[in-house]
């Protein structure tokens, strides 16, 4: 967590749009970087607004695939909240703001997320990189939930998506210290997908997305929807939710193609439909 400058200040994300056709790092994928460096990408509700707002108008475009997040600059993804703008809030007002809904709608998002991690992702930054599908760490991340030092706690996601990704036990021990822990450490724990050097952090997670986005969509969609709903159910019922998305899948020209293709022995041409 940071304590945030409250000056006026330019937009608060930056997107860089997929290009379509190229054999480039954007083809399909979109990048979305959190542009406050000065002060650690510290999340405060007008950039979570901006973001969710500029990853809901990328989900409904077909030209992007995947979406990376990463943060400016080299030393934080997101350090935090923005100390000075919760320090003013009440229970009324938080209530009556209800900013934290744009949480949910994040995690709504149908195209995959990626969150490329340099430097620091602490309390709503590690919970912001948790609402991704895939985390790529640099060697020099820092992942925790450090709320509990200032008299609070998560309130993000942050103990729920903490304790499925990481188990109760380890959980636990970082929510009621606010110890964090490095990359080497969150790979070990399972938090995030791989760990590479710092350098490679954003390059690293745009092939990833690219390699995503060369994937069948609507396949992709549905194979997210189903491994996030193995979370909240029970065996049972998330696998007749996942045998109910197999069979819709049967009436795509997708699934055509791609067993057409394999029969055939070429490469498939996707059409999303």
């Amino acid at each position: 967590m940071t304590d945030a400058d409250p000056s006026p200040r330019p937009p608060s994300i930056q997107v860089a749009l997929p290009a379509p056709g190229t054999d480039g790092p954007l083809d399909g994928v979109a990048l979305v970087t959190l542009d406050r460096p000065r002060v650690l990408n510290a999340l405060d509700f007008t950039l979570i607004a901006e973001l969710t707002d500029a990853l809901e108008a990328l989900d409904a475009d077909a030209a992007c695939r995947a979406i990376v997040i990463t943060g400016a600059g080299e030393r934080a993804f997101a350090a935090g909240a923005d100390i000075r703008e919760l320090a003013a809030q009440t229970p009324t007002s938080l209530l009556a703001g209800n900013e934290f809904h744009r949480w949910e709608r994040i995690k709504r998002i149908r195209t995959p997320l990626i969150a490329a991690v340099r430097g620091f992702a602490l309390g709503g930054g590690c919970e912001l990189a948790m609402t991704c599908d895939l985390i790529v760490a640099g060697e020099s991340a820092q992942f925790g939930q450090p709320e509990i030092r200032l008299g609070v706690m998560p309130g993000a996601g942050g103990t729920q998506r903490l304790t499925r990704a990481i188990g109760k036990a380890k959980a636990m021990e970082l929510v009621l210290t606010g110890r964090s822990i490095g990359a080497r450490e969150a790979e070990a724990h399972g938090l995030v997908t791989r760990v590479v050097p710092d350098a490679e952090v954003v390059p690293d997670a745009l092939r990833l997305g690219a390699e995503i986005a060369a994937m069948p969509p609507l396949a992709v969609m549905a194979a997210k929807e189903a491994v996030n709903r193995a979370e909240e159910l029970p065996l049972e019922a998330g696998l007749e939710h996942e045998r109910r998305l197999f069979y819709l899948l049967f009436s795509t020209e997708d699934r055509r193609e791609g067993m057409a293709a394999f029969i055939e022995k070429r490469p498939p041409a996707w059409t999303g439909r």
